[in-house]
């Protein structure tokens, strides 16, 4: 194919310099219904691209097949079998993923760490996940993906699992070794789900971790917003092998998709294809030489330290995007909260993630070292501000162990029962009717259907004391958490002891 088409892009272009005129949705005309305020903040080629797909790109009958022809080129460029753009997100794709592989059969393999679309997903298709612990670094805190030991062990103990789902980069950028954990699931006869929302890039570079399809999953998801170049809510979902029907999970995500399927998105992720067949190695190239420098100098900087070899241990991951920047700031005296409000107030920085002691920056192929000058300068700034800041309030840290709370009924029969809104300290022994999700990353702590235990609600807590964000929470204070009405389990007033 040539991978220099980009025929929604080229679609999108000829439309807008015909004479179509549209009696449909969207009522804005074009730009021509918008008022010149709106116009001047979000610019009126925005409101001009905003047009039909069907009955507007393309007739009502597809005939000219271009979004088929994206699509294609979109899987061709990088090793699919084939490839399906969504414009709801990666959220979207990952459900209609668990949907084709699961729906129906009533379990999953889930690593612990998924985002929390996952849940949503487990609620969706009614499913009951099998929890399959990830790498916990104890000393730090962070969660890694899965072993295929810890997958193998899964499947042996739950063998009607439908198949698998993992997240390959993490949050913090460490990867899954994919290849060993499709190996255990192709020789128990199951696919291969990688929500690899974080490495939309990883197929362009060789100095990146390896890619899913290129590893041996079956389906893999990607977000193009987020480490590539499209708009928010770009995502593919791409397809390979045998284990997975193509029409069931086109048919899945059709099920959750919306029927206005925005243009916009859609032909950024058409041209992010093509502009990275032909320079994606040169440019990723560049952003990883600046997020080299980026990462030495600013682990030079007293208080500040950038973590690698600790991310890269044997028993933590199989690999690293290194243009997540994470650097630990516990060494100014500041919690990472504190920190990267300051920096989003004074300097104009937003940070893509931050916890009780680290911030972390994603580069792409965007950054030059004209950004990474700006963050490092900025960064001084803060270390010389950290005495005016609030000294950390402290997390009480649970275990690994009791981070895993014990499933007591199906994430959406939890979800839809009878519940009630309770003091945090009564929802011990309860089960949760709600997730509890820190944000960022985006991991839930507490899943609907599990067990609440006396940890975690200390953890939780503690962490919104310290300045951790829980948006999905009724009770965003968590002095409050819903739980299932009238259900308190035997061992409620016992406390196991802490370590």
């Amino acid at each position: 194919m040539d991978q220099s088409e980009a025929p929604l892009l080229s679609a999108l272009e000829d439309y807008k310099n015909s004479d179509h005129y549209g009696f449909t949705p969207p009522g804005h005309r074009q730009g021509r219904g918008v008022d010149e305020k709106t116009l001047q903040t979000i610019g009126a080629e925005a409101f001009r691209s905003d047009v039909l797909m069907t009955g507007g790109l393309d007739d009502r009958k597809s005939s000219r097949g271009i979004l088929k022809h994206a699509e294609a080129l979109m899987a061709e460029a990088v090793g699919a079998e084939q490839a399906f753009f969504s414009t709801c997100g990666s959220s979207l794709s990952v459900k209609a993923a668990m949907l084709a592989v699961a729906g129906g059969k009533g379990q999953l393999l889930v690593a612990r760490d998924v985002h929390k679309s996952v849940v949503a997903g487990l609620v969706f298709a009614g499913l009951m996940p099998r929890w399959v612990s990830p790498t916990w670094d104890r000393e730090r805190h962070i969660a890694h993906p899965p072993s295929p030991e810890a997958v193998d062990e899964g499947f042996a103990r739950y063998p009607r699992a439908a198949g698998c789902l993992i997240v390959s980069p993490t949050p913090y950028g460490t990867s899954a070794d994919i290849a060993g954990i499709a190996e255990v699931c192709h020789r128990h006869g199951k696919p291969l789900i990688v929500d690899e929302a974080w490495g939309a890039h990883l197929p362009f570079h060789e100095d990146l971790p390896q890619w899913a399809m290129a590893a041996g999953a079956d389906v893999c998801v990607v977000s193009v917003h987020k480490m590539g170049a499209g708009f928010e809510q770009g995502s593919v979902f791409h397809l390979q092998g045998d284990l997975v029907d193509s029409h069931r999970l086109a048919s899945c995500a059709d099920l959750l998709g919306t029927t206005s399927t925005n243009v916009l998105i859609l032909a950024a992720i058409d041209g992010w294809r093509r502009h990275m067949v032909a320079e994606g190695h040169r440019v990723l190239g560049d952003a990883l030489d600046v997020a080299r420098r980026l990462r030495r100098e600013i682990d030079a900087m007293p208080g500040f330290h950038v973590l690698e070899d600790e991310l890269l241990g044997a028993e933590s991951a199989h690999g690293l995007d290194r243009l997540q920047v994470l650097m630990d700031v516990s060494g100014l005296d500041v919690s990472g909260y504190d920190a990267g409000d300051w920096l989003r107030e004074h300097e104009g920085l937003d940070l893509s993630l931050f916890d009780h002691s680290r911030l972390q920056a994603a580069l792409s192929l965007a950054d030059t070292q004209a950004t990474a000058e700006r963050l490092l300068a900025s960064l001084g700034r803060l270390a010389e501000a950290a005495p005016t800041l609030p000294r950390p309030k402290p997390v009480d840290f649970p275990t690994p162990e009791e981070l895993e709370l014990e499933p007591a009924m199906p994430p959406r029969e939890a979800f839809f029962a009878e519940s009630e809104l309770v003091d945090a300290k009564d929802a011990v022994g309860r089960i949760a009717a709600e997730q509890l999700t820190p944000y960022p990353p985006g991991i839930p702590v507490v899943v609907p259907g599990e067990n609440i235990n006396e940890a975690v609600v200390d953890y939780l807590s503690s962490g919104v004391e310290a300045g951790m964000v829980v948006p999905g929470a009724q009770d965003p204070s968590l002095k409050k958490i819903r739980v299932v009405a009238h259900t308190r389990l035997p061992w409620a007033d016992q406390r196991a002891p802490r370590s």
